[in-house]
């Protein structure tokens, strides 16, 4: 029995499709390791690329559906992606995981039954909690930079609706710019004349290598605390802006932290699994939250898989809403999905983060 992994492998510099794959392989040899699911099947996983390109991951998912023995596909980061294939599950009628992307419409769809399930961060929990973080730390000014993309444009709906809901923090500005584009000075800059004394920043880590390298030529009264999605958080970042990094103030919300739960059993046995990757501390995993997503996504799909009786996608899917009680490494799921949610995480699993000069995502203390 197989389950399929479409992501961005051939992304420049991309970390989050490996450290979904990492996750994904790390439950499976526990599963496989206690007889597999049926009685005795083993699960095995196969990968595509789609480089991040949608029309690649259209064919990718019809490649997938054509495997009678494959029982659900794992997407990646990219939204963009994911958003384009929503029909296409649907007329296929085969399961999507997603461990990473979060745009509202993977889940938020008119499709009935729904066949995407989500185990990651949702940008309307994600907006609303960047805000309230901002105006604890004093600023009621913000502006919004947002790629013109679905992505971008599910964050946009997220951040108005807080704002027109709570009239502090306001929105005073909101600019966008386009994949791809190697600077982001003219629309950082439009959000400063609007008087933004803080940048809600939507991006991938390829578009704020290239803010980072603007705002270095910048005066420093002109460098606005950066307060991230992250999606800046499945790349090469770090390594790409070096020490410009010391010199802004930039957050990035999780999450999921090993470093917040070191004793953790799960935690210990995920790091354990992960010495095949050279794993030595929890300070070694990349992309931290594509692991631990993908980890527990992975063994909720095997207990659904059981609970059916059975590898037909229609049943796994129906058994999905039914798993209950799965002590995971992010939390304890009583039900990790329902008819009515095909999202298991919540607002109690958000929190803050700073990456360290090596790159290692650190949490914040009183996130929430």
């Amino acid at each position: 029995m197989r389950i399929g992994l479409d992501g961005e492998f051939g992304l420049i510099n991309s970390t989050s499709a490996q450290s979904i794959e990492k996750g994904i392989r790390i439950a499976l040899a526990e599963i496989n390791g206690k007889g597999g699911v049926l009685g005795g099947r083993p699960l095995e996983l196969v990968i595509r690329d789609n480089r991040s390109v949608p029309a690649r991951g259209i064919e990718n998912l019809r490649e997938f559906a054509k495997d009678p023995d494959l029982v659900a596909v794992f997407c990646g980061r990219f939204s963009t992606v994911v958003l384009e294939q929503i029909p296409l599950i649907h007329d296929l009628k085969i399961i999507l995981l997603n461990p990473w992307a979060s745009a509202d419409g993977i889940t938020n769809h008119g499709f009935q039954p729904s066949y995407t399930f989500r185990l990651s961060l949702k940008d309307s929990l994600a907006m609303p909690f960047m805000m309230r973080q901002a105006r604890q730390r004093g600023f009621t000014k913000l502006g919004l930079l947002l790629p013109n993309t679905g992505w971008g444009r599910s964050n946009q709906a997220a951040a108005v609706a807080h704002a027109s809901a709570n009239p502090v923090p306001q929105l005073v500005g909101q600019a966008w710019y386009n994949w791809g584009d190697r600077s982001l000075a003219a629309p950082y800059s439009q959000l400063l004349q609007a008087g933004a004394e803080a940048i809600l920043f939507v991006a991938n880590d390829l578009e704020a290598t290239a803010l980072l390298k603007d705002l270095e030529m910048m005066p420093a009264a002109q460098r606005r605390p950066l307060i991230a999605h992250w999606g800046i958080t499945g790349g090469s970042f770090v390594k790409e802006v070096g020490a410009l990094l010391g010199s802004v103030d930039l957050t990035v919300i999780q999450t999921f932290s090993f470093l917040a739960t070191p004793d953790s059993p799960a935690a210990r046995r995920v790091l354990a699994g992960g010495a095949g990757f050279g794993w030595k501390s929890f300070e070694d995993i990349p992309s931290p939250v594509g692991v631990a997503q993908a980890y527990d996504l992975t063994h909720i799909l095997a207990r659904a898989i059981d609970l059916a009786g059975t590898a037909d996608r229609s049943k796994v899917r129906d058994a999905l809403e039914k798993v209950r009680d799965y002590a995971g490494l992010m939390r304890h799921y009583e039900r990790p999905f329902t008819a009515d949610s095909h999202d298991a995480l919540g607002p109690n699993e958000l929190l803050m983060a700073r990456f360290r000069k090596d790159g290692v995502i650190i949490p914040l203390a009183a996130n929430r």
